[in-house]
């Protein structure tokens, strides 16, 4: 008897919590299921590049190459990024020391008191993420993250997942459409074009990419798209994993040693910080007022790195504290330096073949003006996939895209725009530059990745209609070397 009764209240209990469970938004629910299936089968992002570089050598093969021609240029292009690379790691630096400043935590702490319950929180964080990101992929990452251990423990209830999430946004949504847009600034940057495809499209000012009105239209429905998922994918408190739930400690203030050697004094002085920024914003000031092009055509990737260096040293003051940020954000970057000599095989087995010209010739067999932005914005998203880095794929997929596209008599602005908002898309389910992001709120890509894939189904609509719809209205212009 006294059985029965128990199995009663038992069944009776696990019956409220399965109602509890069907009143969650589906939203969430979906979220957390896509939780659970990601922890099993998402590899490390080095696998993705090991995968394309198979993939293309096969490609290859199949089309004719030799094996020993495919090896050999692989192996040549290896180095051949190294400058670029060098510019992709300083935009993550650049990111950092802005964000871990004491000036810009002071803001952080602000915007962490505006909400008052966990859905305004993360839909806070995501707005917060996505507006850092059109500015710097870099820093919306790290001011993300930041804000993210902030409301954690402002907010009861919230789940940590869903934030950390959102706090990822401004990489995954709409950073290639903004300032630090690898793409665009590539082809904003003489230096960093490689001679093969430079033939090719020639020099594209970021007037023609990331300043066009359709651009901005296109960032502005994304926001708005993912504004929406982040306020109605968080779950309720009962069902959250908050901060407490991965046991990690609150935020604390990081404390500069005292000097202990008279040698030092410098460090703990502003300066030569002074000095340095003094020269530095003399230097960058003149790089505007004599662009031959106007002021925006001198925002290449040099400067803009330069520019948030040059921000940094002045909002830490003192070198020892600026020395300090760059080495607590150095592990972020190891992904990046290992994994770009890798894409740059996949480039040289690519443009250094004929593979390049047989794809190109591909393209342009298979699209017309009306139905090439689709095939690419699909093109891109897939390879995507393989190498995560959208300035590395870039420099893969370039040739042979803007080939077509000139074939096609395509706006050559409008399609490094297609690429960068369709190669977004598999950023995220890829944890590539999570990398950053993770390292702040100390969890595992497999925590955000079931939240970050509801994104990418209201994106994936979005991209692909806009890079359509633009691709019919912008007249093509012509190759500007």
């Amino acid at each position: 008897m006294q059985s029965s009764v128990f199995e009663y209240f038992l069944q009776s209990g696990r019956s409220k919590v399965v109602n509890q469970r069907d009143k969650q938004p589906w939203l969430s629910r979906a979220g957390l299921a896509l939780a659970n299936w990601s922890e099993r089968w998402f590899p490390d992002p080095l696998i993705f590049a090991f995968i394309g570089i198979v993939v293309v050598f096969l490609i290859g093969l199949a089309t004719g190459e030799r094996p020993s021609t495919m090896a050999i240029q692989g192996g040549k292009s290896f180095w051949a990024l190294i400058p670029f690379t060098m510019q992709m790691v300083m935009i993550i630096v650049g990111g950092y020391v802005v964000a871990s400043s004491a000036p810009v935590g002071r803001i952080i702490d602000r915007i962490a008191s505006i909400p008052k319950t966990p859905r305004t929180a993360v839909a806070l964080v995501a707005l917060v993420a996505m507006l850092a990101g059109l500015l710097s992929w870099g820093f919306s990452l790290i001011c993300g993250g930041f804000l993210v251990r902030r409301l954690a423990y402002r907010i009861p209830g919230m789940d940590y997942r869903a934030a950390g999430a959102a706090g990822y946004l401004g990489n995954g949504v709409v950073w290639a459409l903004g300032l630090s847009s690898s793409a665009a600034m590539f082809m904003a940057t003489r230096t960093s074009i490689p001679p093969a495809l430079f033939n090719i499209s020639g020099l594209i000012p970021l007037t023609q990419t990331i300043f066009l009105w359709q651009s901005m239209v296109m960032a502005v429905a994304l926001i708005l798209g993912a504004l929406f998922i982040a306020y109605r994918s968080v779950p309720s408190p009962d069902r959250a994993k908050t901060v407490h739930d991965f046991h990690l400690p609150p935020d604390t203030a990081p404390v500069m040693e005292p000097r202990t050697r008279p040698g030092e004094w410098l460090e703990y002085s502003p300066i030569l910080t002074i000095v340095v920024v003094a020269v530095l914003l003399t230097y960058l000031i003149d790089v505007f007022r004599t662009s031959p092009q106007g002021a925006l055509a001198a925002l290449d990737l040099n400067t803009y790195n330069l520019m948030f260096i040059t921000a940094g040293l002045l909002l830490h003051w003192k070198p020892k504290r600026f020395m300090r940020a760059v080495t607590e954000c150095i592990p972020a970057t190891g992904g990046v330096l290992i994994q770009f000599p890798f894409y740059a095989m996949i480039f040289g087995m690519i443009t250094n073949t004929g593979l390049s010209a047989k794809a190109a010739h591909l393209f342009a067999s298979v699209t017309t003006h009306e139905t090439y932005a689709l095939l690419v914005a699909a093109y891109s998203a897939l390879l995507g996939l393989f190498i995560p880095s959208g300035g590395s794929k870039w420099v893969v997929e370039a040739p042979y895209v803007m080939q077509a596209a000139i074939t096609n008599q395509v706006h050559l602005g409008w399609v490094v725009q297609i690429y960068n908002a369709s190669e977004a898309l598999p950023g995220m389910i890829n944890p590539f530059f999570m990398l950053p992001l993770l390292g702040i709120l100390k969890i595992r890509a497999r925590d955000l990745v079931g939240f970050t894939a509801l994104y990418l189904v209201v994106q994936v609509p979005i991209v692909f209609f806009f890079c359509w719809l633009f691709s019919q209205t912008i007249p093509f212009a012509g190759v500007v070397k």
